[in-house]
């Protein structure tokens, strides 16, 4: 069993808890997610099974994309609906301007700094950890991009909203920051993870039906290595170029080609993952036949 399995992570689990309950069920030994949803969030989460682990992390690579709910009013230290409160403010009074107006300053290339509560390693160790020892260390900000941040609904002292964005990315910071915008302070009480690379949540199997349906369920939804990198723009080689390419060997292409690759043999199966750099493919991944 090889591919990617797209899993509905239900609430109060972590990923890895997901993983766990695949390899349980499926009887395989090579699972693995691809980025971590936090035991609050809900939503799409890719599990890679056999061979698909090699693929992991070009899928934790892609683009993203949320739906959100902020709390305003209330900042937590944590960021979310689990922490602990720290500060209440009172909220204004919200209009669609005063939002998009908040919201403007967050769209495109920003700079966005981790929450301590995360899986982020800084010396050897995640946040949390320290953050759990009652640390607070520095974080520098990370380039991360906002390709789409719309208002779908808000009430007296709440905000839902959709983001789409890069790898990288916290909503849970978005919503703090956009609680120190609006002067009210905020935390996140909802979150769903709606895309993740080519995977939306339409095609997502509820944990429970899939641990229940076991590996003949698993197998029918399996989603092959190929069909999981579509996100990436495929460049087919010749069947001189495919046997330098399982080599290692020097493929030159078109110049005006640049960024991550599939490379597909003539008959469409994947060979690898590359960077064209130069007009060269650099391999970051080749998959040979068994």
């Amino acid at each position: 069993m090889n591919g990617v399995l797209v899993v509905d992570k239900p609430r109060g689990i972590t990923s890895f808890d997901v993983v766990r309950d695949v390899r349980r069920a499926l009887k395989v030994k090579k699972v693995g997610h691809t980025g971590t949803l936090d035991p609050m969030a809900t939503g799409v989460l890719p599990i890679c099974i056999g061979d698909g682990t090699k693929i992991a992390q070009f899928i934790t690579e892609a683009t993203k994309a949320y739906d959100a709910t902020l709390k305003l009013g209330a900042t937590t230290d944590t960021l979310d609906a689990e922490g602990k409160v720290l500060e209440t403010r009172p909220v204004p009074t919200l209009t669609r301007e005063l939002i998009e107006a908040a919201f403007a300053k967050f769209r495109g290339p920003i700079l966005q700094t981790p929450p301590m509560y995360s899986a982020v390693k800084i010396g050897g160790k995640r946040l949390y950890e320290l953050a759990r020892a009652g640390e607070e260390v520095e974080r520098a900000a990370r380039p991360v991009t906002v390709f789409e941040l719309l208002l779908r609904d808000f009430s007296a002292d709440e905000i839902k909203l959709s983001v789409t964005c890069s790898k990288g990315f916290f909503v849970r910071t978005l919503a703090a920051e956009l609680g120190e915008a609006l002067g009210c302070g905020a935390h996140l009480c909802a979150l769903r993870r709606t895309q993740s690379g080519p995977f939306a949540l339409a095609q997502a199997l509820p944990l429970a039906e899939l641990v229940a349906g076991g590996p003949e369920l698993a197998t029918a939804r399996l989603v092959g290595l190929n069909d999981s990198l579509k996100d990436l723009p495929a460049l087919q080689v010749t069947e001189a170029e495919a046997g330098r390419v399982k080599h290692g060997g020097l493929v030159e292409v078109a110049g005006q080609l640049s960024g991550l690759h599939r490379v597909l043999e003539p008959s469409g199966a994947l060979l690898s993952v590359a960077e064209v750099t130069r007009g060269r493919l650099v391999y970051r991944r080749v998959f040979l036949p068994e």
